[in-house]
């Protein structure tokens, strides 16, 4: 049986994502795996599957500009094949036009071949004529189609940095993010890392902030020397500036209430030199595997993981800790860049989270021990998930005070510390700090 295409592929993938609303990275990752591809194939699937998703607004309006047929209204198969090779003539400047057209069409269904073959090639003719809403006009809408969010994703980040900042945001997210990695320094350094990593043909830099970061351009992390040894692990620097925000050291007792998958966990531990205790708790006891996976990859034996929700109090757990970290459920909308399918949340699902994380932050405050720390994160930019419940927790809860912290050249303002892919070049993301007094 003759092993699929990757261009064949991600048409299966993108439509089971089309029809059934599944997590892109979970699908992607299981295609690879099963079907063994180079890394030259591997490649062009992952960018291809994450790159339609991405884009698929401004695809959209190009389907729409090119043909009397919004895209709205074509078979799906037709509207994804468009898309994806939409996105290889405009996106994707390393592969020839010409085979662009001629693959995607090949996978097309013989009654619509034509079409498809007619629509791609006007569009390699009349690419430069085709023109974006007018920003001055129609700021919200032209947002949408030059970056692929909706409308109303737009006018929220209008709301909050108004017109030119929201832009800005919206182009760095539309970059391609780096591949950051967290260096275990209970196992080796972050310049003995990066000195074999470089011999072994990988592209390092230091990362911007975070102290114990790498980041590397591209490519398998599974693939490279010391991923088997637990010498590091894949983390964004935003993630592990949270981590440096906790200061967990040696000897002492740590609480993660929202550990899963586990990074700031791993984090935590190493810079406690695996020593004390650090407890990962998890709603969902069947991914609490993954922490234990990582732990004992990374040689972490100061972990130990169980479910629990973070709303519900343990009064065994009362004033124990050293550090709690309160990671909480989030709209997600700080790691658009990483996530494409967030972009597209209808926003009025999200109304009742804020009051959910506020939940998770009250109870776990409850577990720190008088002098404590509890550092409460997202990795979000809304303010009802991060600067209002701030306040709405301070205006409750007395015995805690705002804690004011340094990581690398960043410094909080009043305990909190909000990072954003524009000015900090990580994922969005908010920090904040307490001491209980």
């Amino acid at each position: 049986m003759n092993q699929p295409s990757p261009r064949a592929l991600a048409l299966s993938l993108l439509l089971r994502c089309e029809h059934d609303n599944l997590y892109s990275n979970l699908i992607l990752d299981t295609a690879i795996r099963r079907n063994k591809l180079s890394d030259a194939d591997r490649g062009l699937l992952t960018a291809l599957v994450y790159g339609v998703l991405e884009k698929k607004l401004t695809l959209d309006y190009l389907i729409g500009q090119l043909s009397d047929r919004p895209a709205d209204k074509l078979d799906d198969e037709v509207r994804v094949l468009l898309r994806m090779g939409l996105y290889q003539l405009r996106f994707m400047d390393r592969i020839p036009a010409h085979a662009a057209l001629n693959e995607t069409v090949s996978l097309a269904p013989k009654r619509s071949r034509g079409f498809v073959n007619a629509l791609l090639r006007r569009y390699t003719r009349e690419s430069e004529q085709i023109p974006l809403p007018d920003r001055e006009r129609e700021p919200l809408r032209y947002l949408s189609v030059a970056y692929s969010f909706p409308q109303a994703l737009c006018e929220r980040f209008v709301g909050i940095y108004g017109l030119e900042r929201a832009e800005r945001v919206l182009a760095a997210i539309d970059r391609t993010p780096p591949l950051t990695i967290r260096v275990n320094t209970c196992r080796t350094s972050v310049d003995e890392l990066s000195a074999r990593l470089t011999a072994a043909g990988a592209s390092v830099s230091p990362a911007l902030h975070a102290p114990h970061a790498l980041r590397l351009d591209g490519g398998n992390p599974t693939a490279l020397p010391g991923f088997d040894t637990g010498d590091f692990f894949v983390q964004d620097e935003a993630s592990q500036i949270c981590v440096e925000a906790v200061d967990a050291r040696e000897g002492m007792r740590v609480l993660d209430v929202c550990a899963c998958p586990g990074s700031k966990s791993f984090g935590m531990a190493i810079n406690m030199n695996n020593q004390g205790s650090l407890t990962a708790y998890d709603l969902h006891a069947n991914k609490l595997s993954l922490i234990e996976k990582g732990a004992a990859r990374l040689g972490l034996t100061n972990i130990s993981v169980a479910a629990r929700d973070g709303r519900a109090f343990d009064p065994s757990l009362e004033g124990c800790a050293d550090r709690v970290l309160c990671d909480v459920p989030c709209s997600g909308f700080g790691v658009l860049a990483k996530k494409p399918e967030i972009r597209y949340k209808d926003l009025s699902e999200l109304t009742p989270l804020p009051d959910i994380q506020l939940a998770i932050l009250e109870n776990a405050c409850r577990y720190v021990k008088s002098g404590g720390m509890l550092v409460y994160s997202t990795c979000t930019i809304f303010p009802e998930e991060n600067e209002d419940n701030v306040a709405r927790f301070l205006a409750r809860h007395t015995e805690f005070a705002r804690c004011d912290f340094t990581v690398g050249d960043l410094a909080s303002e009043n305990g909190m510390l909000t990072l954003s892919p524009d000015e900090h070049g990580t994922d969005g993301f908010f920090v904040a700090k307490f001491i209980k007094e």
